[in-house]
């Protein structure tokens, strides 16, 4: 099993990878598919079903299905040309994407919000489809968005794409104890063999500009998040927080009065910094998720700026570790919340966080595989269910303590010498099976929880 760390650790833009980043990467995919089509179209037209539909104006999903489909891409977006564009579209009810001649397409009619037919293949389904001139559906296309920016055609669902293993390579573990048995035979850590497998697949020197710029981007989003107060969108009137905590905690700095336990408000401020960001619409890094995207940010400037001896020569190892542990959670489980609930987004970016964190600070292979377990088991049965359908509350505050958890895990893992009772690979499969039994009103479609406690105003 192969997935790439360029794979679980995607630039984007908030405030969802499932239901933003997602549907604007179907939306292009089916661009370039009519590009290759020998028909000639007139229109478009769309549906969200599922969990898109039951928190898409939340999430933004429709805005990112409109930008899609008039040619914008999440790693290369742009606001302010997003935002012209959107004027335009409404105002001329037409989209012009390279390539293509101006299709007719009315946001507020050829794009249906469909709460009353899930399709088959996951929780968050879409349809696209192309008309010609009589207004005849002539191209239509199912996509999936399985979490984490991830998209898959109904074909490809059905073929087990999401689980491709694609090309060789050198260390091919599917499982915590296949990894653990490749790194003991090889003598490598989880780092050396995941970095073998990535170089297998492309250059070196690509592969290091690549992972600089990951923790580039999401160090930025940290900053920014420090550094802005105001209002999120939305409609909740939810206050950003980051910016005031951290403004304080550094007015603290130096004194001798501050309890042990403040290093926790340091961790939480910069996964809500991140986590401010997204909710803004701003870019940020699916870890594995932008829902979840706080966690492992945080961590690594936790490990950065406050662990004696911490250096930033470490920080691909640290991305390399927890994009292993990714990768054995999406290939097992899942990461979606519409899927699996909130154990598979801050679940999973817990144990991501806590892997590499005890990685980079000694850990053997089989420490990490502790850390990354307990990490994950104690976030199982949590829910998805974020009110009004915004990456906002509870989503914020729930990436602070998934990174606390993180750090926590990681430390407890370092305690001991890797012997454990609960392995890994029953936890993943418990949070499979969890979320298998989860009520849907529980899987990000904010109809139970408190997203039906909390007053919408």
């Amino acid at each position: 099993m192969f997935l790439s760390v360029f794979d679980m650790f995607k630039v984007g833009i908030g405030p969802s990878s499932s239901h933003t980043m997602g549907p604007m990467v179907a939306a292009a995919r089916f661009l370039d598919q009519m590009r290759a089509s020998p028909f000639e179209f007139s229109g478009l037209r769309g549906s969200l079903h599922g969990s898109l539909a039951f928190t898409g104006v939340g999430h933004a999903t429709d805005r990112a299905t409109i930008l899609g489909l008039a040619g914008f891409v999440p790693d290369t977006y742009d606001n302010e040309k997003a935002e012209a564009a959107l004027a335009a579209i409404n105002e001329t009810h037409s989209v012009t994407p390279e390539g293509l001649p101006t299709l007719e397409f009315n946001p507020k009619t050829d794009l249906v919000f469909d709460y009353e037919h899930n399709l088959p293949g996951h929780a968050n389904g879409m349809i696209l489809m192309a008309t010609d001139a009589q207004g005849d559906v002539i191209l239509r296309q199912v996509y999936y968005s399985i979490g984490g920016g991830f998209v898959l055609t109904e074909e490809e669902l059905a073929e087990g794409k999401a689980t491709d293993e694609g090309d060789p390579v050198p260390f091919p573990f599917k499982s915590a104890v296949e990894m653990l048995d490749m790194a003991k035979a090889s003598g490598k850590s989880i780092a050396e063999m995941k970095r073998a497998n990535e170089i297998a697949r492309g250059c070196a020197d690509s592969f290091a500009k690549g992972t600089a710029r990951l923790w580039q981007v999401m160090n930025d989003c940290i900053e920014r998040g420090l550094n802005t107060d105001g209002i999120l969108p939305g409609g909740l009137h939810v206050r950003r927080r980051a910016k005031g905590i951290h403004d304080a905690l550094q007015a603290e700095r130096g004194m001798n009065l501050n309890a042990p336990h403040t290093i926790n408000d340091w961790m939480s401020v910069y996964a809500m910094a991140v986590n401010e960001e997204n909710a803004a619409g701003g870019q940020v890094v699916t870890a594995p998720t932008n829902g979840a995207a706080g966690v492992l940010p945080a961590v690594l400037r936790y490990y950065l700026d406050h662990v004696p001896g911490a250096s930033e020569s470490r920080i691909e190892d640290f991305l390399l570790t927890a994009a292993a542990i990714g990768g054995l959670v999406k290939f097992n489980a899942s990461i979606s919340g519409a899927e699996a609930g909130c154990q598979a987004e801050v679940g999973s970016a817990s144990a991501m966080a806590a892997a590499g964190l005890c990685a980079v600070m000694g850990g053997t292979p089989e420490q990490v595989e502790n850390a990354a377990e307990i990490a994950l088991e104690h976030h199982l049965g949590m829910t998805c269910d974020p009110v009004a359908g915004l990456v906002q509350v509870p989503c914020i505050e729930r990436n602070g303590l998934g990174a606390i958890k993180a750090v926590s895990a990681a430390s407890l893992a370092l305690r001991g010498d890797g012997h454990h009772f609960v392995p890994l690979d029953a936890v993943i499969e418990t949070m499979r099976q969890t979320g298998h039994d989860m009520h849907e009103k529980y899987k990000e479609t904010s109809l139970g929880g408190l997203a039906v406690n909390v007053p919408n105003c």
